[in-house]
């Protein structure tokens, strides 16, 4: 099977995962210990990660129904390793009742191939997106550089 086929499958499965609140699928992304540097939240390594990842998100299920949608702008592929890059929007309904909160981030992953043949999410990176836009007229645009 084509590495970039499985990778936009296991994408998918994490994208269920969240839509469905399950968080053992979830966690079938990642690998055992990897690397998550999600925005505003402390970064953390190897088994830590995972760890945190699973109570985190046990938490934000419990309180809240997810809807994620994944856009993913490219997958790239070396061997045994890969990096993916795109924006995941997540709009969070509280359980309890109250309005839906949508934030979209900007996100950067590395895949690794494991000895089974499964791509696994090693590390996650992502920050808040903003809306496209052009400099100011008013801001000069230097074109020597010091």
């Amino acid at each position: 099977m084509n590495d970039v086929y499985e990778i936009n499958v296991a994408k998918a499965r994490l994208r269920e995962a969240y839509n469905a609140g399950n968080v053992d699928l979830l966690l079938t992304a990642f690998a055992d210990e990897f690397t998550d540097m999600s925005s505003g939240k402390p970064s953390f390594f190897g088994a830590d990660a995972k760890s945190v990842f699973r109570m985190r998100m046990t938490s934000l299920f419990k309180q809240h129904q997810a809807t994620l949608i994944v856009t993913i702008i490219a997958i790239r592929v070396f061997a045994n390793a890969a990096f993916d890059y795109g924006w995941h929007s997540l709009t969070l309904t509280p359980r309890e009742g109250g309005e839906p909160t949508t934030t979209r981030k900007r996100y950067f992953e590395t895949w690794q191939k494991t000895s089974s043949g499964e791509w696994k999410i090693n590390l996650y990176i992502d920050n808040m997106d903003v809306a496209p836009m052009m400099p100011d007229a008013d801001i000069p645009i230097q074109t020597t550089f010091a």
